[in-house]
Formats: structure tokens, C-alpha cells, sequence
């Protein structure tokens, strides 16, 4: 983590919706001997609960779903715009059928507590999931985004994560 240095949640000065709506995240979660990322482009940033918070949305399909859901912590990762190319490969395959993260040319990274994420990011997010709940079609006031959004009605998994550390370079 020599190339990074740490600074607090709140002096984050990034736009949060073109961080995640156009710049994309990879969502990162597991151990060193075996994790799996994916690509992120739906998520939120701020304050609930007196904490730092991320939001982030996973499908059950998605075989990163399995890492999420059998750990504590994951990360976020934002990479410059030159890694496009990196960020459509862990967005499209699978990492349970070829190693993506090699073929995006992506260099794995431990952190400090023991996260996965990788060199190239020029921010990183180490995040606690403090909450997790799958989206219920029947609370949605405008029902007209289910087709759209779930034409097979595999409604994503909400989990908000406390920001323990952010790392930049």
C-alpha cells in the first residue's frame, strides 16, 4: 500500500454519481487464496447511521454475489479511465469460468486489513457491511421500473457498508 495514502471518509472529494454512474467500481470481496471482483455501476456514497456509508447492489446470479455474502468486508476499487477495457471484462465474464482478473490485466493487491483489491485503482474503499437485504418488488412506488430494470425478476441484494478506510493515490 506504499503507493497510496490513507485519508478519512469525509475529506473524499469526488462526485459520487460520476464516480459510480460513469467511472464504475469494481466490487471486490473474499481472501487473498480466493476472492472474485465484478464491475459496479449501480451504488450510492454518504451518511446513514452516523457512519461513512457505500451502497451497493448485487444480483445473486453473480458469482461475486457468493464472496459478498460468505464475508465481512469488501472493497471498492475506482481505476483510471485507461482500464475501460479491464472494467468491461469483470463486468461480462465470470470469474467462476476464467480468470478475468488476468485477462483484464489487473494486479491483485492486499491491504492492510486484509482486503483484496488491486494496483491499478487510483482510489480504493474498504468497506464493513453493516446491513443486507434483497430489493422486495412489492415496495416499489413505480412499478413501471421492474421490467426495465428486472425482466427476471432477479432482484439485486442492498449492501450498505460502513467506509472503515479510503485509500488514494
Amino acid at each position: 500500500m506504499n503507493k497510496y495514502r490513507e485519508i478519512k471518509a469525509t475529506e473524499l472529494n469526488e462526485n459520487v454519481f460520476d464516480l459510480i454512474g460513469h467511472q464504475w467500481m469494481l466490487v471486490t470481496a473474499g481472501s487473498k487464496d480466493k476472492y472474485n471482483t465484478m464491475t459496479a455501476s449501480w451504488g450510492a456514497m454518504g451518511i446513514l447511521f452516523n457512519k461513512p456509508i457505500a451502497i451497493i447492489f448485487i444480483r445473486p446470479q453473480r458469482y461475486t454475489f457468493g464472496f459478498l455474502e460468505k464475508n465481512d468486508t469488501f472493497t471498492l476499487s475506482v481505476l483510471p479511465e485507461t482500464y475501460r477495457k479491464a472494467l468491461n471484462i469483470c463486468g461480462s465474464k465470470s470469474g467462476k469460468d476464467c480468470d478475468k482478473i488476468k485477462e483484464a490485466g489487473l494486479t491483485p493487491l492486499s491491504t492492510e486489513l486484509g482486503n483484496m483489491a488491486f494496483e491499478e485503482a487510483r482510489l480504493i474503499l474498504e468497506c464493513k457491511k453493516i446491513y443486507g437485504q434483497f430489493l422486495d418488488p412489492k415496495a416499489f412506488y413505480d412499478q413501471s421500473l421492474i421490467p426495465a430494470n428486472f425482466p427476471k425478476n432477479d432482484f439485486h441484494k442492498v449492501y450498505i457498508a460502513e467506509i472503515s478506510k479510503v485509500w488514494t493515490k
